[in-house]
């Protein structure tokens, strides 16, 4: 069985319900977002495969 797990979408639910839960870190959780999303772009860690 193959898993194919995409990073950024990944990150992105983690900071909504992040923010859902704790809105006074709005800011820290935008900039630690852009900042990740930044880095997987320029690495491009777009895809993991877990066997």
């Amino acid at each position: 069985m193959t898993i194919n797990l995409a990073l950024a979408p990944l990150v992105s639910l983690i900071a909504g319900i992040l923010i859902l839960v704790v809105p006074r870190l709005l800011n820290y959780i935008v900039a630690i977002y852009l900042i990740l999303i930044g880095l997987i772009g320029l690495f491009g860690g777009g895809n993991f495969n877990f066997r």
